[in-house]
């Protein structure tokens, strides 16, 4: 019997995926097939009933973009003479190596996530412990090395991993510039194909318009070229700063991922779409109302209140928690009855209070205003808040414009400078509070 030389897979976002041989061997490794039990977007299905799609999906879409991006971004005639030494002193069998790595470590980056994925890890890891360094481990460990070891050419595990999880995960590594740049394929911030499956995925199967734009475009203009000089950095010295018109980069700036020209407005719709999905999607009120659910439930009903890496409850897939929330919700007797029930029961939490910026501009701190005063009004296990606030990241990329010139992004896109936060903040109560009444109420705490 012949083993095929590559295998098909049909995919609702990218049509085919090709695996090779030895590839399909990773995908049929138990951490790989564990994904297809591990939800995308964690409870959001209560919301949007069609997101009942899975990381494994996922992964797969990630792997097939790494390797398109891969491609047009080392192609001979997309190299900046600048940066061209670091694709150029890798011959062509070990850039066919990388690509390799590349591939298996964006097939794998999501491999170490909890149950429901993010919803799940808030708190609920030992300390020092993320879903990215239990990637790194599972990649490592001794089932996955003989895999790696079989495949040809052989991938170095530890290669593997520091591709998947980053230099931000790995700082006991030394990471090359090249290793930084596939890293950044992956993970990156701001053209990570990470993101750009996610947001397409998720949107597709949320029954969503907001997280489609064009991908394609986008990734055929990406290239590898020099990171500009940051404003606000030190100064470079008193040539540089007499020239103020020198669009040059920095002679020795590191390598990083930028567009052409013609990328800038697929890059605009990127970043509209992923602060669409998260106001719309990710941020839900009712999906944030779940997360919460299941987060309490998992403090009670896990032993010590962790997932533990010692007895597997870390490996453990939704189905498991799923049948736990489902037997709790019946017994009042079991660790996480309450929270389980409304899970179960669909019962959540509901919002009395959302933050707006003409708030945030007339009292400070109106969510810790109002949720000590519910919480002194309703009592402490009838009140939650959910508070999402991460800093405003410039999006300072470099792109080549029309005439050879390279200038951050935030410079060329007045659309790129003012990309606003995914900021939320709420306070929620248990649903037979959750009235006009509590509502209104709410109001007059804040004049007070």
């Amino acid at each position: 019997m012949t083993t095929a030389p590559y295998h098909e897979i049909r995919d609702p976002i990218h049509v085919f995926i090709k695996l090779d041989s030895h590839e399909r061997a990773v995908l049929d490794s138990p951490p790989v097939q564990r994904l297809r039990h591990i939800h995308q977007l964690a409870m959001s299905y209560f919301v949007y009933p069609g997101a009942t799609h899975m990381r494994f999906e996922h992964s797969l879409g990630v792997m097939e973009l790494a390797g398109r991006v891969f491609d047009v971004i080392t192609a001979e005639r997309n190299l900046h003479n600048e940066v061209a030494s670091v694709v150029m002193r890798i011959p062509d069998d070990e850039r066919a190596y990388w690509r390799k790595v590349l591939r298996m470590a964006a097939l794998c980056h999501d491999i170490g996530h909890l149950p429901f994925s993010h919803a799940a890890e808030h708190e609920l890891l030992p300390d020092g412990w993320n879903h990215e360094r239990i990637t790194a481990q599972l990649i490592q460990g001794e089932s996955m090395r003989k895999i790696w070891k079989s495949m040809r050419p052989p991938l170095i595990p530890k290669h593997v991993a520091k591709i998947a999880v980053g230099p931000d995960k790995m700082p006991e590594e030394d990471f090359s510039d090249w290793e930084a740049i596939l890293f950044e394929i992956i993970g990156g911030d701001s053209f990570g194909v990470d993101r750009i499956d996610y947001l397409l995925r998720d949107s597709h199967h949320a029954g969503v318009a907001y997280g489609r734009f064009d991908h394609h475009r986008l990734i055929d203009t990406l290239r590898i070229l020099p990171e500009l000089e940051h404003p606000g950095a030190p100064e470079r010295g008193v040539e540089a700063a007499q020239d103020e018109n020198d669009k040059s980069p920095e002679e020795g700036a590191p390598p990083t991922l930028g567009i052409t020209i013609g990328g800038i407005h697929s890059t605009e719709a990127l970043w509209l779409a992923r602060y669409f999905m998260f106001k719309q999607v990710y941020l839900h009120r009712v999906r944030v109302a779940y997360d919460i659910h299941l987060q309490h439930f998992l403090r009670e009903w896990l032993e010590g209140g962790k997932f533990s890496l010692e007895n597997g409850s870390a490996r453990m897939t939704d189905n498991e928690v799923l049948e736990a929330i489902r037997k709790s919700a019946k017994n009042p007797r079991d660790p996480g009855h309450a929270h389980a029930k409304r899970i179960y029961e669909r019962k959540h939490f509901k919002p009395v209070y959302e933050i707006t910026p003409s708030d945030t501009e007339k009292f400070e701190d109106p969510v810790k205003t109002i949720l000590d005063a519910c919480k002194e009004r309703y009592g402490e296990d009838l009140v939650k808040e959910k508070i999402h606030s991460p800093p405003r990241k410039e999006i300072t990329f470099p792109v080549i414009d029309s005439y050879g010139n390279f200038e951050r992004a935030n410079s060329l896109s007045e659309t790129l400078a003012n990309i606003p936060g995914e900021n939320i903040g709420m306070v929620l109560v248990a649903p037979e509070l959750a009235t006009e009444e509590t509502k209104s109420w709410v109001r007059t705490v804040l004049q007070k």
